[in-house]
């Protein structure tokens, strides 16, 4: 029988995620984008991957945006990261995007409560609104929090 990582053919998106996918975050708008660690697998088709790394990184997506990111640090370029995070939402109504990291913890949880922001969640609660739908340890640096607590929804 045919799971809902099948329903299309690879790198056509697939539609959007199943909300019981691990790593699934679903946000206030009912836009759903999955996290995840690299190393873990992909879950089905991605229409759009956002691949947060300090090198170049190509992930199963039919698209990728990389992300210059490294590790327990802030994006080299915030613009960058808020022009990426602004395609995954607007892609996310109606397909399939992902976000992620080497753990998919702290990078990928920073940048997923940035994307909270863009649907609406108050920034000051952005992390406490990750933590509590996707990875308890989202966002693992203080300046990532302060990253989060500065995004805006349109830039400066």
């Amino acid at each position: 029988m045919a799971g809902p990582e099948d329903a299309a053919p690879p790198g056509a998106g697939g539609g959007v995620w199943d909300a019981a996918l691990p790593g699934v975050l679903e946000l206030p708008s009912g836009r759903r984008v999955r996290g995840r660690a690299l190393r873990e697998p992909p879950g089905g088709p991605v229409a759009l991957g956002v691949y947060l790394a300090g090198r170049p990184v190509t992930g199963p997506a039919a698209e990728s945006r990389w992300v210059r990111w490294r590790d327990f640090s802030l994006p080299a370029d915030p613009a960058v990261l808020r022009d990426a995070l602004r395609a995954a939402w607007e892609r996310s109504a109606a397909e399939r995007v992902e976000i992620a990291c080497r753990g998919g913890t702290g990078r990928t949880g920073t940048a997923l409560a940035c994307l909270a922001v863009l649907d609406g969640v108050p920034a000051r609660e952005a992390v406490a609104f990750v933590r509590a739908r996707y990875r308890r340890r989202a966002v693992e640096t203080p300046w990532q929090r302060a990253l989060v607590t500065r995004f805006t929804p349109d830039p400066p």
